[in-house]
């Protein structure tokens, strides 16, 4: 008598068959690029502004380096506050629903096979796969059926805000040396230039890392960078006149 090995299942390489570690580059790619993109614009809006406004270079340093740092805690500190706020209310979830199996297991069983049922299940089928997942390890078929989580994932909030504080960072690089480098009379045009391109790259590359068509994602950051630039400049320009 032979045993016969189930089938492997079939899966797409272009498809998230690995819900959990999608789901965690996701968030890391969101993190990374909002953080990059936030780096770009507010730095270079920055810089950009006080060089409307002079030619001197202690100015420029001083409220660029003012802006990297400054820039850099608030996105770390904004992804951590959202973060740890998510991961609080994942880890009540979790209690709860370890204790109420603790505490109802039969009402428990009864609420997982009506959740398979509602999926299409027979109620005899519902049945059997709810006691069998039960069997398996109860509070993971309750957290996936009932509200779609893995104990095993629940979100980092330190991990998060070093990811985005470092992508800032890494984003505000490229105009801080667009603006620094060139000399003066070539140091705004040069700075709007690098802006515009190191935009739309990081929005092309976060697009298609996500999955999503480029184009219009691109265009949109690109579009949002320059009206930053142009309203800085401008801001910068007639703030420079009137002092001057």
């Amino acid at each position: 008598m032979t045993t016969s090995t189930p089938p492997a299942a079939t899966q797409h390489p272009d498809e998230p068959h690995d819900r959990g570690r999608f789901s965690e580059g996701l968030n890391k790619l969101r993190a990374g690029v909002l953080g990059a993109n936030d780096g770009i614009v507010s730095v270079a809006a920055v810089v950009v502004g006080v060089a409307a406004a002079t030619t001197d270079i202690a100015p420029i340093i001083t409220a660029g380096a003012a802006a990297v740092v400054g820039g850099a805690i608030s996105m770390a500190l904004g992804e951590y506050v959202s973060v740890a706020s998510a991961r609080d209310s994942q880890t009540a979830l979790i209690a709860k629903e370890r204790r109420e199996l603790a505490e109802m297991p039969d009402e428990e069983l009864a609420e997982l096979a009506a959740i398979y049922q509602s999926k299409g299940l027979t109620a005899e089928t519902a049945q059997r796969v709810a006691v069998e997942l039960t069997a398996h390890d109860a509070l993971a078929a309750h957290l996936e059926a009932e509200l779609h989580i893995d104990e095993s994932e629940v979100l980092k909030p330190w991990q998060a805000a070093w990811a985005s504080a470092i992508s800032f960072l890494l984003g505000a690089v490229l105009p801080m040396l667009a603006i620094l480098l060139p000399p003066p009379d070539w140091r705004v045009p040069i700075a709007f230039v690098a802006t515009l391109v190191a935009l739309g790259l990081t929005g092309w590359l976060g697009a298609r890392l996500g999955g999503s068509s480029a184009l219009r994602p691109t265009v949109r950051v690109v579009l949002g960078g320059a009206l930053a630039l142009a309203v800085t400049f401008g801001i910068g320009a007639l703030l420079g006149t009137a002092i001057g």
